[in-house]
């Protein structure tokens, strides 16, 4: 929410179902593609600590997963990453997905991006967030909406 307060011509959408396949993305795509001319999205989530991602250094840009994002926004996303002077790391997974797949999918010509603070213990009751990791993508959130 503290993202809302900065925002001036950018959409926040809570969408639903991401864990149960399909979800609400494909509808909400439609509408912002069709009715705002929106063509780029940033997914933010959580994502897993693994080998490559760890805590307490910075929030997670993902070049790609299950899906991959188009190479030249991503590209896009590091190079203000680096302008912004945040600490981030760089995921590459070959599974798992967001609501990134639903955008990919979808028939309208949308960029995206992953972007999540790493997270261990997942969907468990005790989930754990590095303070570190959550300051840093907000403050990158806030970068990129202010830049892109």
């Amino acid at each position: 929410m503290k993202l809302a307060k900065s925002l001036q011509n950018d959409v926040i959408v809570f969408s639903t179902w991401e864990e149960h396949g399909g979800g609400s993305v494909p509808f909400l795509i439609r509408y912002f593609y069709e009715k705002l001319n929106i063509s780029q999205a940033l997914v933010c989530d959580i994502t897993w600590i693994t080998e490559g991602i760890l805590h307490d250094k910075g929030v997670a840009i993902s070049m790609r997963d299950r899906n991959i994002p188009r190479h030249s926004f991503i590209k896009r996303i590091i190079e203000l990453a680096n302008e912004s002077g945040v600490d981030y790391q760089l995921e590459v997974e070959g599974s798992g997905s967001s609501d990134g797949r639903e955008l990919q999918a979808s028939p309208y010509p949308v960029d995206w991006c992953f972007i999540g603070a790493p997270e261990d213990n997942v969907h468990s009751p005790d989930e754990k967030v590095h303070k570190k990791d959550i300051e840093s993508m907000i403050k990158l959130y806030q970068f990129l909406l202010s830049n892109l």
